[in-house]
């Protein structure tokens, strides 16, 4: 999506809530390639998208990372601040803005060129990130991941995953790999692997376990294996068409696919919508009829029901199917969500006379 230009102290579309995720990482321009072979310059980049699509359903967020000056980081700063999303660092820096090139299959789904050298997210250090979250007295959840984790950035976002776990706050990993982003391929997956030791919940896809060569036999037993490789409590598995599971380390787990016809339109932030509706939905508290998972023993990392599970899962599902069904990363509000889950229900309850 591009977002008319404003300049940096716009205000926000709306005051947003208490602050309790702070998110790390890329925030860029996706050209994406249209037909007639014309680029289509988008706002993205999977924290970036995440970060967004935190704000638009409601949850308090922060974005950790600066933004250039430039034309381009104008525009990412007012998609941020458009879904109430709080600037960590609102002065504008002098790199510019980082781009990705993506090309979409017969598909929809997307392959990516990335240009992120000397860029404006990548001017930050582990100390600035520390002390920003440490700043927010209601943080309880850090999320990062894709090319946050690239190895060259290994000493900026270690050390912070490290320090949120140690805090208390829960540590949100999206393996999501970009080989294409770098040049030693191992490195990389070794420096994945390390983010993936302090999270308590973990994304990937099936193409990010076979980019990280775990082992078995299909991408559920890969998933298995890689939960139990880590402390993580939870971790997501996505399918595209097939739908996901979401494992929790007591061995409960849970699996749902899109009920209703999807028209996909492209697959561009469909993973980053499925994740931002992971975290709404563990953290949605008695204001959205649900218990409140901070405030009981053992707190928000602790284990969780099977039913609540396969809600928080419905809930993120049915984040990415509103996403696939629009051009680019288009996440859906909150109240967007719980219709389509509404509708959802509505058509797959049996009628008086069925029963």
């Amino acid at each position: 999506m591009v977002f008319p230009i404003q300049s940096a102290d716009s205000s926000p579309a709306h005051t947003a809530p208490p602050l309790r995720v702070a998110t790390a990482g890329e925030a860029l321009f996706d050209l994406i390639e249209e037909p007639d072979g014309r680029l289509k310059p988008c706002a993205g980049g999977a924290v970036y998208n995440l970060t967004r699509a935190l704000g638009l359903q409601g949850v308090g967020t922060l974005y950790l990372n600066p933004l250039s000056g430039d034309l381009l980081g104008r525009q990412l700063a007012h998609g941020l601040q458009e879904a109430g999303v709080a600037l960590a660092a609102p002065a504008p820096v002098r790199a510019p803005s980082a781009l990705a090139l993506a090309a979409l299959d017969t598909e929809g789904k997307a392959s990516y060129s990335f240009y992120r050298d000397g860029v404006a997210d990548r001017q930050v250090t582990a100390d600035a990130l520390i002390a920003a979250c440490a700043a927010q007295p209601h943080l309880q959840v850090v999320a990062t991941g894709c090319l946050a984790l690239v190895a060259q950035d290994a000493a900026i976002y270690l050390p912070w995953l490290a320090a949120q776990r140690a805090a208390g706050r829960m540590v949100v990993v999206d393996a999501n790999l970009r080989l294409s982003a770098v040049d030693d391929a191992p490195a990389y997956r070794t420096n994945v692997m390390a983010a993936l030791q302090q999270a308590h919940l973990i994304k990937v896809s099936d193409d990010d376990l076979e980019a990280l060569a775990v082992p078995g036999a299909d991408a559920l037993q890969r998933a298995r294996h890689l939960l139990r490789q880590t402390p993580a409590q939870w971790l997501a598995l996505t399918l595209g068409p097939g739908g996901a599971w979401l494992l929790q380390r007591d061995g409960r787990a849970v699996h749902a696919r899109e009920e209703m016809p999807l028209t996909v339109v492209d697959t561009v932030g469909a993973g980053d919508c499925f994740l931002a509706g992971l975290i709404t939905a563990l953290l949605a508290g008695p204001e959205r009829g649900e218990e409140a998972l901070a405030l009981r023993p053992g707190g928000l990392t602790a284990p969780v029901t099977e039913a609540r599970l396969l809600a928080v899962l419905h809930h993120a599902l049915a984040s990415a199917s509103h996403c696939v069904e629009r051009a680019g990363c288009t996440p859906p509000s909150y109240g967007e969500v719980r219709e389509r889950l509404a509708l959802l229900r509505t058509a797959t309850t049996p009628t008086a006379a069925a029963q």
